[in-house]
């Protein structure tokens, strides 16, 4: 009887499983330390339960499920802004949940559940009473301030103008100069009605990442925004920062 030499490759199926599956566990196991850095965050409620809100921050966590951050929200078109300290927790799925003081409710609570590369994660408010989703996405590595490095983003914000009770859409795109100033044209939908509008405006932007901009359409009242820096400084979170707003969006390179 002939015996046949087995060929190697028959082994390498078997072996790209065992390396993946091993691989794929891995990835899944999460813990506190998951959760280490600076990210940007949204959550909000259309109008209903409590009232229209939107609310942007940044929170910081230490791994060790402890929170710190600032937030500036509207609600109804009223304004606020402060700082928050709180605690986290995260099981070995990737699920978890965290408190805030000081923040919407005094404490808030959230479910979250961070992605598959565990820079981002989706949340829930679980308050009783509230209907508030939102996301949060770390800021990466970034150098943030005037660094006179042009960027362009692409803008999309939604929300309520509630002294007229319209709702706001905006869609555009700007240039950020690297040097305070902005440039570009914009869409919006105010009432179902469409304009397009060249706009201009300035902007500031802090070491921390957190920044400010103004943005004037053609014929039109400035409005103004607080913004935070997220994903390697390839995007904004925004909130608009004039009364009788609830408007919040992002801006993307």
């Amino acid at each position: 009887m002939e015996v046949y030499p087995v060929s190697p490759l028959k082994f390498i199926p078997t072996v790209l499983l065992v390396v993946l599956t091993v691989a794929g566990a891995a990835s899944a196991t999460c813990s506190n330390a998951t959760l280490n850095g600076v990210y940007g965050y949204y959550h909000g409620r259309p109008d209903g339960i409590g009232g229209q809100r939107a609310l942007v921050g940044q929170m910081i966590a230490d791994g060790h499920g402890n929170l710190t951050g600032s937030w500036t929200a509207s609600l109804n078109g009223t304004i606020s802004a402060g700082t928050f300290t709180g605690t986290y927790s995260i099981a070995k799925n990737c699920t978890g949940s965290f408190t805030l003081s000081n923040e919407d409710e005094s404490p808030a609570d959230f479910s979250f559940t961070l992605d598959d590369s565990h820079k981002g994660f989706q949340i829930l408010q679980t308050d009783s009473g509230t209907a508030q989703p939102g996301f949060g996405f770390e800021q990466g590595k970034v150098t943030c301030g005037l660094t006179r490095k042009k960027q362009i983003f692409a803008t999309n914000l939604l929300g309520t103008l509630t002294s007229i009770s319209a709702v706001d859409a905006i869609a555009g795109q700007v240039t950020l100069d690297g040097k305070g100033n902005i440039a570009g044209n914009e869409t919006f939908s105010v009432f179902g009605t469409i304009t397009t509008l060249p706009v201009s405006g300035t902007y500031t932007e802090n070491a921390d990442c957190t920044g400010t901009i103004q943005i004037t359409p053609q014929g039109m009242a400035a409005t103004n925004f607080n913004t935070v820096v997220v994903n390697g400084g390839k995007e904004l979170l925004l909130i608009e920062t004039d009364n009788d707003t609830v408007v919040a969006g992002t801006a993307q390179q």
